[in-house]
């Protein structure tokens, strides 16, 4: 069993999701509007006091070519110092499209995705974190 804490860090937004105590499924907690580093750390901070969190898994912006653009190393970098904060290991897990994949099942849900971009986040979170659930069990 591992408690993790799945993000899709934005410029805007962090995407939070955690998963159930047998580390099956992943589920979008919340959305947090980006203020500065220490309020995001504070907010973070909450969730992996509440959940006992073992592991932040970063969704990791990868360019359609699989390279790391600027994007990616800014995410890194934010991530890096958000684990060094926490005292948290890092596991990054490839990215590229899961926001497409969250407003495609908002659209099946037959929810609005321009209308909230911030359960597009955490539903993008979920899917990372679930990615990565799914990759430990393989």
């Amino acid at each position: 069993m591992i408690s993790a804490l799945g993000l899709d860090i934005g410029r805007k937004r962090i995407g939070v999701a955690g998963c159930d105590g047998l580390g099956l499924i992943a589920t979008g907690l919340a959305t947090i509007q980006r203020r500065s580093f220490q309020q995001d750390v504070e907010r973070l901070q909450q969730f992996v006091n509440e959940r006992r969190v073992q592991v932040l898994v970063v969704g990791l912006p990868y360019t359609m070519d699989g390279a790391l653009g600027s994007q990616a190393r800014q995410t890194q970098k934010f991530a890096r110092r958000l684990a060094h904060v926490l005292e948290l290991p890092i596991e990054y897990v490839d990215e590229r499209c899961t926001s497409i994949e969250a407003r495609e099942m908002m659209m099946s849900d037959r929810q609005s995705p321009s209308a909230n971009k911030g359960m597009i986040d955490r539903k993008a979170a979920a899917i990372i974190l679930q990615r990565w659930l799914d990759q430990r069990r393989t």
